[in-house]
């Protein structure tokens, strides 16, 4: 049954033009069939909507789900039961705050796959689209090296058994550790992990399967390690650098800053986590935001992605990494894009990210232009719809 939503402001998210008095039909397969303004066509079912906007849901390309934002430790010490409760509620928050898809970069016992299966199934409702990961890659000792959240691999012979496996289980990307990081405190950003030959064994089996290849890479030289190990994505990317700047445009390398994580720690944690993790995240803000950015205006194709789960750091926060970017000189489309670039990371923007004819109708409708003030992302009561359902 076909239904037509009428009297709204449209940003489809291909440009910074919104289409006022438009209308969109969404066929029974919950996909755009048609969009124009004026006089809307006659349907089964028609949604009016009030004159308000209507924008693309959301892409977050690195949330934890089974992590807890309140403990310094991200809660990896919990068990399943108690850590897929929490995953399930967090996948309806994601959803509420307007994610309609996200890539996990990193889940304890498999949880991810598990309820990806369930999504699937048609069990597990009022939940975003999943790109799942299961557990992360990490050496002994290393920055990912949590109770029941990683794989620990310490050769590429290792890393080969490990990915395989993962892939085996139901992984569709796959999360290596390149260097440390805020949470842990026995090693810092600068400390190389995983190494070039390490990483390039996960990539090669990744891309076997037509999987993608995030790496976890705040500071140099482990940045520069993942990019030559040919990863599709650099998660943080603290200290990103000229010449990582270079290779990742001539490998189209994506870049996910997830400025929130690190901004949240200092704003809201000191006194509630042990000292040292704060003082990392403080230390580190202003030149991610200088880096970032420089990336940015050298043409690097940036992502949205939270790292959800971090301290402090709730699953909510989507919109206010959009706010972060727009603060940090981004235009609303600019810092809109990120989340478009992320289907293209993903390789599902055929089917996701804007709202054009063939593509799912997963769509927020909001009181406040968008395009005028990204913090309309923010509405906490917004309408989320998925294949043209709504949701909440």
């Amino acid at each position: 049954m076909a239904t037509t939503f009428t009297n709204c402001s449209l940003f489809t998210g291909t440009s910074e033009k919104i289409l006022k008095d438009a209308w969109f039909t969404v066929d029974d397969t919950g996909k755009v069939a048609e969009v124009g303004s004026g006089q809307a066509p006659s349907t089964n079912k028609t949604v009016d909507l009030g004159g308000q906007y209507v924008t693309p849901g959301l892409t977050n390309v690195h949330t934890h789900i089974t992590m807890d934002p309140l403990t310094g430790d991200g809660g990896t010490s919990r068990g399943v039961v108690a850590s897929t409760v929490g995953a399930v509620d967090h996948l309806h928050q994601l959803l509420k705050s307007g994610v309609t898809y996200v890539r996990e970069c990193g889940s304890s016992f498999d949880i991810d796959i598990a309820l990806k299966a369930l999504k699937d199934q048609g069990q597990l409702k009022q939940v975003p689209q999943i790109m799942p990961s299961g557990k992360f890659f990490s050496m002994t000792g290393g920055h990912g090296d949590m109770p029941n959240a990683a794989y620990v691999v310490d050769s590429p012979d290792e890393m080969r058994k490990a990915v395989r496996t993962a892939l085996k289980k139901g992984a569709k990307a796959i999360k290596v550790i390149a260097t440390g990081g805020v949470m842990t405190p026995n090693d810092f950003m600068d400390d190389p992990q995983l190494s070039v030959a390490e990483m390039h064994v996960a990539v090669e089996e990744a891309h076997h399967k037509g999987q993608i290849v995030a790496a976890h890479a705040e500071g140099n030289p482990g940045i520069m390690n993942a990019i030559q190990a040919g990863v599709d994505s650099v998660e943080h990317g603290f200290y990103v650098n000229d010449e990582e700047i270079d290779l990742m445009l001539k490998q189209g390398t994506y870049l996910t800053p997830t400025l929130v994580a690190d901004w949240a720690i200092p704003t809201f944690a000191k006194g509630k986590i042990p000292d040292w993790e704060v003082k990392k995240a403080a230390d580190a803000l202003d030149d991610l935001y200088k880096n970032i950015m420089h990336a940015f205006h050298r043409g690097v194709p940036l992502t949205l992605g939270t790292d959800a789960g971090t301290p402090f750091n709730d699953f909510t926060m989507a919109p206010v990494e959009l706010q972060l970017m727009v603060e940090q000189g981004m235009t609303p489309f600019e810092a809109f894009s990120t989340s478009v670039n992320g289907t293209k990371l993903m390789g599902v923007d055929d089917q996701y990210g804007t709202l054009e004819k063939g593509k799912f109708a997963d769509f927020l409708v909001l009181e406040n232009d968008p395009m005028a003030d990204v913090k309309a992302f923010q509405q906490k009561d917004k309408q989320v719809y998925q294949g043209g359902k709504r949701q909440y």
